[in-house]
């Protein structure tokens, strides 16, 4: 869909969310708000879709993956359940900046008994953890400007031994309204409220996340569309 002349530019505003003073239970909310998003817009079948098409999960080796920026964790929980429904043997790791996140993610996996590990690590600034197979990221790098998205995706590329999977939303007319709507049907929270419309706003259109891998050097990287209204950047290692 073509952009509206307001679309054009990426517009990045404070997100909620990212604020250092944000009420824990209003994090939480949030939390809840968005693994709904989450689970109604396929974010964790959309991975484990490109993961099996690869070739990535065999069953006669265990696959380790790092999903970087898990907020409530039910993004690597949703990979886990789809590996053990599947029979792979598959090792799933999160990490995220906020120690309130990493707890709700941790709490969320207890309940669901997933074999699912979290931690605190910033994705710009703490080494990953080594000897992953694929890292994995959802909904973060619109938080980021081009220059950090670019230093975020070298990151990504140098810790995975063979491949990154990074989905976002896609900068549309029809995102845009997506979000509005989308965001009041499925949670309660103003915090969800507010950033949802502004994460599109600040997202990277498809073509531009192209743009960005080209400059992180991962080359041959594919970016292709995703329901509803987002895109899934894949890059193999060579």
């Amino acid at each position: 869909m073509q952009l509206s002349a307001e679309m054009t530019r990426r517009r990045r505003r404070p997100e909620a969310m990212d604020q250092p003073g944000l009420d824990p239970g209003e994090h939480a909310r949030a939390l809840r708000g968005l693994a709904s998003i989450n689970f109604w817009s396929g974010s964790a079948a959309a991975l484990w879709s490109s993961i099996e098409a690869t070739g990535l999960a065999t069953r006669d080796r265990r696959l380790r993956i790092l999903d970087v920026a898990s907020g409530a964790g039910d993004v690597p929980i949703g990979l886990w359940r789809r590996a053990r429904r599947a029979g792979f043997d598959l090792e799933v790791a999160g990490c995220d900046v906020s120690p309130v996140a990493v707890a709700f993610a941790r709490r969320r996996a207890s309940r669901a008994r997933a074999g699912v590990e979290f931690r605190v690590c910033g994705a710009l600034e703490d080494e990953f953890a080594a000897g992953f197979d694929v890292v994995t990221s959802s909904l973060f790098l619109h938080h980021l400007d081009e220059g950090d998205a670019v230093a975020f995706l070298r990151r990504a590329a140098a810790a995975a031994r063979q491949a990154v999977l990074v989905s976002d939303l896609d900068r549309s007319r029809a995102g845009l309204l997506l979000a509005r709507v989308g965001t009041r049907l499925l949670s309660a929270s103003g915090v969800v409220r507010t950033d949802g419309p502004r994460s599109v706003e600040g997202a990277f259109t498809i073509e531009e996340a192209r743009a960005l891998a080209g400059r992180a050097g991962l080359f041959g990287a594919q970016v292709v569309r995703r329901w509803p209204c987002r895109w899934l950047l894949a890059w193999a290692a060579a």
